[in-house]
């Protein structure tokens, strides 16, 4: 599977061939809430920071989510992987547990990928 790095937005469309390219229904995600770039189409979060890492972004900043392209709303959107496990930066689960941080991921998850 080809890891992507989303800079300027793309359709639904396109994610639904990502995921077909993958996971069938859903696609893993980290997202950089700093520079506002998304990392897409990875078989493990992992490997998605590790790209993004080595493209500058910085570890405090990435937290790994699924995509669900049939999926609306909220439901679109999984807070779910193992890279967001950081209790030194407060985090104790594999969800992302501060709110306002999972806002800002929601804001930059729309504003890259379009209906």
């Amino acid at each position: 599977m080809d890891i992507r790095i989303i800079r300027e937005p793309i359709s639904r469309n396109e994610l639904v061939k990502i995921a077909e390219e993958g996971f069938g229904d859903l696609v893993k995600g980290v997202v950089d809430v700093e520079r506002e770039i998304l990392a897409l189409g990875g078989e493990l979060h992992s490997d998605e920071e590790a790209l993004l890492l080595r493209e500058g972004s910085k570890q405090e900043n990435l937290w790994g989510i699924n995509l669900y392209p049939a999926r609306t709303d909220r439901d679109f959107v999984e807070f779910d992987s193992v890279i967001n496990l950081r209790p030194f930066q407060g985090n104790r689960s594999r969800g992302v547990d501060n709110p306002k941080l999972q806002e800002k991921i929601l804001e930059i998850v729309k504003k890259l990928i379009e209906d």
